[in-house]
């Protein structure tokens, strides 16, 4: 039986924790789906790494999928608001685009569990899921294009490539950090996305 403890999301658990429900369940199976795979993870793992019942997972997710969804879903969100907030500023183009593509990075790399998740598992999404989700990564996309065709229109970054093709080199980027990129590596996450926006801003110049 689901007791109060397993359903609260602002505080108590039935161990006493302080940590919402929610964010328990998500924080253990971000961490399962990172270290041994979505398909190899079974509900009974997450419950038990969150130290709740399935009840309660099943009260805030309705399935494993869900879970999986929500993962993907709450990385879109910050970025996709983040994005909107630096590109609605009132700077230069080259500046909100240079901030913007570092800003991308850096969230990639403060959330790459998240990402790796992401790419490596989307597919296996349900087949509505997988819409809802390439329509806020597309969304996310023109949001960020729309700077590169101002620049563009206002003579500011060259036109010699097409916007779309340059959006697509830098998240080529952004989408391959999850092979390479090491948290004791020389390189700190601001310093990698200095570089990488500076090499976008580059590829731009007139």
């Amino acid at each position: 039986m689901r007791t109060r403890a397993d359903t609260d999301t602002t505080g108590g658990t039935e161990d006493g924790s302080a940590v919402p429900v929610p964010r328990r369940l998500l924080a253990a199976a971000t961490r399962l789906f990172a270290e041994q795979g979505y398909d190899r993870t079974s509900v009974q793992e997450i419950v038990e790494a969150a130290g709740v019942t399935k009840g309660a997972l099943y009260h805030y997710f309705g399935s494993k999928d869900d879970l999986l969804h929500e993962i993907y879903g709450r990385l879109l969100r910050l970025q996709q608001e983040r994005l909107d907030l630096l590109a609605g500023r009132d700077a230069p183009v080259e500046q909100r685009l240079r901030e913007a593509a570092a800003d991308v990075v850096v969230t990639t790399i403060d959330n790459l569990d998240d990402a790796m998740i992401f790419f490596r598992t989307m597919h296996q999404l349900s087949p509505e899921k997988q819409r809802q989700v390439r329509a806020e990564r597309r969304r996310y996309h023109e949001r960020f294009r729309a700077l590169v065709e101002e620049g563009q229109r206002s003579g500011v970054f060259s036109t010699a490539a097409p916007a779309e093709l340059v959006v697509d080199y830098h998240f080529g980027s952004v989408h391959h950090l999850g092979s390479w990129y090491r948290p004791d590596g020389r390189l700190s996450p601001q310093q990698v996305a200095d570089h990488l926006a500076d090499l976008l801003l580059r590829s731009l110049r007139p």
